[in-house]
């Protein structure tokens, strides 16, 4: 069995802005009760140790029937995963699932298609975006002289970075297994339309990482982000 060690990160980031048009996000779609999910969640864990990349846990409520109710589920995430589904043109969803810079669904236990992927999405969009935090208050400023798609959302997303829980029944019965970039709250902010200068501030609380992601609707391919950690 793979050894996944379980790290904290708790900081409190306050107004130092973190500019980037890219980490490359890398959304895992998995539960607690699938069998196949506890290597995909290692490689996100591995993942998280990068800086190049925003690998974020989406926890699916779909397989809590077959006997362990994931605690992170959010029937959100499902949807979220079948409106991927929906663009791509499939009619099905499975996990574990990366979805990787909001257009390339790769099989989650296939590190080198991961790699590949995240690679392919290195190259500049021309959409820059910042972030900076004061207290309670987060500014969020962004650059691009290209118009943008109709309706690409602004979205903050906060994570847990990491939990381990003790699965007592369903397919993973008896294992203590740990969980990184536990996804906890994915909220649309605002629309931008491109063509100039973004600058809106939103409300925050707490001491999880926030992360800052520009995605054309759909959802569709990611165009920028930003994380305070």
């Amino acid at each position: 069995m793979r050894r996944i060690l379980a790290c904290l990160a708790t900081a409190l980031s306050f107004a130092t802005p973190v500019v980037a048009d890219g980490p490359v996000v890398v959304e895992l779609y998995t539960s607690q009760g699938c069998s196949s999910c506890p290597p995909a969640d290692a490689l996100l864990h591995d993942l998280a140790e990068r800086s190049d990349v925003i690998p974020l846990a989406l926890h699916v409520d779909y397989w809590d029937y077959i006997g362990w109710a994931d605690i992170f589920a959010d029937p959100s995430h499902t949807q979220r995963q079948q409106n991927y589904a929906a663009v791509a043109g499939v009619n099905t969803i499975y996990t574990p699932q990366m979805v990787i810079g909001g257009q390339d669904h790769v099989v989650g236990t296939k590190p080198m298609q991961v790699a590949e992927a995240i690679m392919a999405h290195k190259a500049p969009t021309g959409v820059v975006v910042s972030v900076a935090r004061s207290g309670n208050q987060l500014t969020i400023s962004g650059q691009t002289r290209r118009a943008l798609p109709r309706g690409t959302q602004v979205q903050v997303v906060r994570y847990n970075p990491s939990e381990t829980v003790d699965i007592r029944r369903g397919e993973n019965a008896g294992r203590t297994l740990t969980y990184s970039n536990i996804v906890t709250d994915w909220d649309v902010v605002g629309e931008w339309s491109g063509g100039g200068r973004l600058d809106m501030t939103v409300p925050v609380s707490g001491a999880a990482p926030i992360v800052v992601i520009v995605q054309e609707q759909g959802p569709g391919a990611v165009l920028a982000t930003a994380v305070l950690r």
